[in-house]
């Protein structure tokens, strides 16, 4: 059994498109990023290359390579379900906590579970999804962005 945590954090910005999860979220802004800017899709890739031995995100997708710009999160998260059976892991479950103010995701999470549970390629019970606030502190309490967690386990 291996362990994997994983974090992500991106700013919020007017004119953007919201997506967490790999769902589009009803929201006056979106996150800013060089791909969707998933930060949950970002921090279980994380959990997943720590919980592998395979280092971070951004040494798969650099944020200067213009063959992410604007890719969904989803995709990448593809690329690397495929290393971790490669290494012959099988991922068993994980959890994951969305630290913002607003919007309020639970009407979401149905949607964001399936679209993990079909890439991951797991039972969508073995995922968990929970969000909270920052009590209106820092930068997330002010609206100004968002940040994910994610432990994985790894068999």
């Amino acid at each position: 059994m291996r362990i994997g945590f994983g974090y992500d954090a991106h700013p919020l910005k007017k004119g953007k498109t919201l997506i967490l999860g790999g769902v589009k979220i009803d929201y006056e802004k979106g996150l800013e990023g060089h791909s969707d800017a998933d930060v949950v899709i970002h921090a279980v890739i994380d959990s997943l290359l720590g919980a592998s031995g395979q280092g971070d995100i951004g040494m798969f997708f650099p944020d200067n390579e213009l063959e992410w710009k604007g890719i969904s999160s989803l995709t990448l998260l593809d690329h690397i379900v495929k290393l971790i059976e490669r290494k012959q892991y099988k991922i068993n479950n994980i959890d994951i906590t969305v630290v913002l103010e607003n919007p309020k995701l639970i009407p979401y999470y149905p949607d964001m579970k399936r679209n993990i549970a079909s890439v991951l390629r797991i039972d969508e019970n073995n995922i968990n999804i929970k969000a909270t606030t920052n009590e209106g502190m820092g930068y997330i309490g002010k609206g100004e962005g968002i940040v994910a967690f994610c432990v994985a386990l790894l068999e």
